[in-house]
């Protein structure tokens, strides 16, 4: 049985381009300043996740989690989301969009992998071509919020780039059409509210003014019976 999802981008062209989803993978402590991998690694460390062994870290996560939706289950309130951006390997070419790595934090003291995989990566329903942005990528805004207060704001300059996991990819074999990866994040802004019942995450081209979204709203399970 497959576990593979269909995605589709709204592209800048007026086409549309569907994706279904083979490998999805979440990058980690990937900032381009060490500075900011150390930040996000002690904002990490205060809800009691390890240090990582190796940065960047690279998450393999199940591709149906890949998702463009508008709601995220939760079995309890000790999850937040991320804002970051995302690569898409089509059958011709490479996809840049918006994304919300949703994450349980309760789990993530006991293992980031099983983490990531405990709810959806949310991506947006519109994508450039990484080759329409390339030569101005660092200038792309950044920035989420959190039940509609502002969590997270910086430019694609602070993290490594699409190209670099580009490279990766390459070098691993996993450059090829239905390949998903998320880039990791920037640091949170200092005494914020991360566990929040409403996320959203936007990528703004300061060049065009154009703007790709994501946002959901996170629903509590009903309680286990048993």
């Amino acid at each position: 049985m497959s576990t593979a999802c269909t995605l589709a981008f709204d592209l800048p062209d007026g086409t549309v381009e569907e994706v279904a989803v083979t490998t999805l993978l979440n990058g980690g402590y990937a900032g381009r300043s060490q500075d900011d991998v150390a930040a996000h690694v002690r904002e990490l460390a205060e809800l009691g996740v390890p240090a990582p062994s190796v940065t960047p870290s690279l998450y393999p996560v199940s591709p149906y989690l890949a998702q463009q939706t508008t709601t995220v289950p939760a079995q309890h309130q000790k999850t937040s989301g991320e804002a970051e951006w995302a690569l898409v390997v089509t059958e011709d070419d490479v996809l840049l969009t918006v994304a919300c790595d949703h994450t349980d934090r309760a789990l993530e003291v006991h293992g980031v992998a099983w983490s990531k995989n405990a709810s959806p990566d949310v991506l947006g329903r519109k994508a450039w071509r990484l080759s329409d942005v390339a030569d101005r990528v660092d200038s792309i805004e950044l920035t989420a919020w959190a039940d509609g207060v502002e969590i997270q704001r910086g430019t694609l300059a602070e993290l490594l780039t699409p190209q670099y996991w580009v490279d990766r990819l390459r070098e691993l074999g996993l450059l090829k059409p239905g390949t998903v990866l998320l880039s990791g994040t920037i640091p949170m802004h200092h005494g914020v509210e991360q566990f929040a019942s409403k996320w959203r995450v936007e990528l703004r081209d300061p060049a065009t003014g154009d703007v790709i979204d994501c946002g959901y709203e996170v629903t509590l399970l009903p309680d286990p019976i048993g």
